[in-house]
């Protein structure tokens, strides 16, 4: 899929856009707008798309890879929506080609449109010499969604607020890690409409997750507090979307799993092993049984 290209001779520019992962995802409040508040240890997975920016004076995007079908060249698509915000307040912004490979499912809890948006701003940053902590770059990245400023630097970090409000960077320890979605898209939008009429007579959780917010944890620390921990949309998606129960259950009955959750508002859910060898091996038997899935062995840190 190409939207209008326009010509440019300059060397492509490329970025990695890793998959964003909700370790933890706690709901602790609903703001009068209507919006929900919440902390969320996020990190980022080895696997993700890629993002090639020829710099010019046109703004163009193509898609490719095999998800490009499930994704749009329009005034919807987030990589689009970044590069004019960014354009809205860096005066003479130099824009260009985009070439996204889509390797991630669209619409499946690992950030993947927002990682692209980000990615893009990192090679328009890089492009036009904006330093990398341009306040302009975050401003742009809250402007296209909830989900982008925590993409701009992809680092381990808390994420709170309604997704504006980031802690400094945190040094957590790699995990091997199964990433399986069922290729069944959930709607954000709708898990979050769900979640307000099951809380509409129900008090929200004042659970923090600063416990987490400190580097130099070690493996052994860092499972510990993730599993007092949870993902207060789990059960609401899985109402929305059975297969994410089976998802989950397929992952724990995988051998040497630590920890199994979904990431985000689903459908993707992640699996955390000891070894990059057992993690390899739980995506192979998830993938012999569900060959319809998408399942990828990465890390996750």
């Amino acid at each position: 899929m190409t939207s209008p290209i326009g010509g440019s001779t300059a060397p492509a520019l490329v970025e990695h856009a890793p998959a964003k992962i909700n370790l933890t995802l706690h709901i602790v409040g609903r703001r009068s707008d209507g919006y929900h508040e919440l902390e969320s240890l996020v990190a980022f997975a080895a696997v993700g798309d890629q993002i090639e920016l020829v710099p010019g004076e046109t703004l163009s995007l193509e898609v490719r890879g095999p998800f490009a079908n499930a994704l749009g060249v329009g005034d919807d698509n987030l990589l689009l929506k970044a590069a004019s915000e960014l354009s809205r307040r860096v005066k003479g912004l130099r824009l260009g080609r985009f070439t996204l490979t889509k390797h991630l499912p669209v619409a499946s809890g690992i950030g993947g449109g927002s990682a692209d948006a980000a990615a893009a701003l990192r090679l328009l940053a890089r492009a036009n010499s904006l330093v990398s902590d341009d306040p302009r770059l975050f401003a742009a990245a809250a402007a296209v969604g909830a989900d982008v400023p925590v993409c701009v630097d992809p680092r381990a970090r808390m994420m709170r607020g309604i997704g504006e409000i980031l802690s400094a960077p945190i040094a957590l320890p790699e995990f091997p890690a199964v990433l399986v979605n069922p290729g069944v898209p959930v709607e954000t939008r709708a898990v979050f409409a769900a979640l307000a009429c099951e809380r509409a007579t129900t008090a929200y959780s004042e659970r923090s997750d600063t416990m987490l917010v400190k580097n130099g944890l070690s493996r052994a620390a860092l499972l510990d507090a993730l599993t007092s921990a949870r993902n207060d949309l789990e059960p609401i998606a899985i109402e929305i979307e059975p297969e994410i129960g089976d998802v989950l259950a397929a992952l724990r009955a995988t051998e040497g799993c630590r920890l199994v959750r979904m990431s985000g508002s689903g459908a993707t859910c992640f699996a955390l092993f000891d070894s990059a060898s057992a993690a390899a091996e739980a995506a192979r038997s998830v993938q012999a049984v569900r060959p319809m899935w998408w399942v990828r062995s990465t890390l996750i840190g």
